[in-house]
């Protein structure tokens, strides 16, 4: 990995408020694909009056692709990092600073110099941990739904509402998995699935019902390895797919995006009153009688988890999906005061 130096202490003197006028560098991948690529970026840097300062700093590299449903996807977190949605956050819930964008038209392709941030994420996040984020997720939606701050009506790169919608109905055009739930063939638990073709059959009545709640910008990415917990607070990364979604979506992704299998009803329970708590402070929930996450997480997850279980040859990621919709299956049956 060939590192611009120049663009690398423009970035430094962000993070250091101080005239970097030297540095060495040091490279290793913390994650990446076909379209991106990040990385740790560590070194000493040398300041104009010679102190030495060792530094981690994280540069991802993200070039242009297309995710169905939501073509500009792929730019948003440049976008996002160029306006002022970073003043909406509290320190409790935050995305890590950007200290150097810039943006390559010719190549379709931009580069975020950012804050790297050392803590628990990913299932090392406990369940104490797994409420305090639905907390602070209610009162950051909470409080942008009550005040409305400008810029949000400045934001033109948002996914849609509709894009949960449109991702379920997609799933459930596909054979694959729609015909699989429904054939002899099916080695699933008859009433895992009975479950999915349940959602099938209601669907309709289910997006009216979600389609009365209140609209709120959604991460829509927020699963364990996104939210990183330090100091007592959590910063969440990967916004490229945040926009327009509806109250509890972000919380459904909590649960049930790769989840702590054997704990995951117990974070069902303790979540949802948390999230509510937190948007209650800000904005009044005691007209809703249903909170629709139950059915979220089947609409998004369920053919997800089906489409999992086909493709994959493993005996034991095979038992990971059936075990994640047993888990499912059984949140149904839990009450809930709103």
């Amino acid at each position: 990995m060939n590192i611009e130096l120049e663009k690398l202490i423009y970035a430094l003197n962000q993070r250091f408020k101080t005239n970097i006028i030297s540095t060495d560098c040091q490279t290793m991948p913390l994650q990446g694909g076909t379209v991106g690529n990040v990385y740790l970026v560590t070194g000493i840097a040398e300041t104009v009056d010679g102190e030495k300062l060792p530094y981690r700093i994280v540069l991802k590299i993200q070039n242009k692709w297309e995710r169905y449903g939501d073509l500009g996807s792929w730019r948003r977190e440049y976008d996002l990092y160029s306006s002022d949605l970073g003043a909406t956050f509290s320190q409790a819930l935050r995305w890590p600073i950007c200290y150097h964008a810039e943006f390559n038209a010719e190549v379709n392709e931009y580069h975020l110099w950012l804050e790297y941030i050392d803590g628990v994420t990913g299932l090392d996040l406990t369940g104490d941990m797994y409420e305090e984020a639905a907390l602070e997720l209610g009162r950051f939606q909470g409080k942008l739904y009550a005040e409305k701050p400008a810029v949000l009506q400045s934001l033109t790169n948002l996914s849609h509402p509709d894009l949960m919608k449109n991702t379920y109905l997609h799933y459930r055009s596909w054979p694959v998995v729609y015909d699989y739930i429904r054939s002899e063939d099916c080695e699933l638990p008859l009433h895992v699935r009975q479950m999915l073709i349940d959602i099938d059959e209601q669907a309709d009545e289910i997006f009216a019902r979600i389609e009365k709640l209140p609209l709120v910008l959604c991460h829509r990415d927020f699963w364990v390895t996104n939210l990183i917990y330090a100091d007592g607070n959590f910063a969440l990364i990967d916004w490229d797919t945040s926009g327009w979604g509806y109250l509890g979506e972000d919380l459904a992704s909590l649960i049930a995006d790769e989840p702590d299998i054997d704990n995951m009803v117990e974070h069902y329970q303790r979540c949802i009153p948390a999230y509510y708590k937190g948007f209650s402070e800000y904005a009044d929930v005691s007209r809703i009688s249903d909170h629709c996450v139950y059915e979220i997480i089947l609409l998004v997850f369920g053919y997800r988890l089906v489409e999992g279980y086909l493709h994959t040859e493993a005996d034991d990621e095979k038992t990971k999906h059936v075990h994640t919709l047993q888990k499912i299956y059984e949140m149904k049956t839990i009450p809930f005061m709103v």
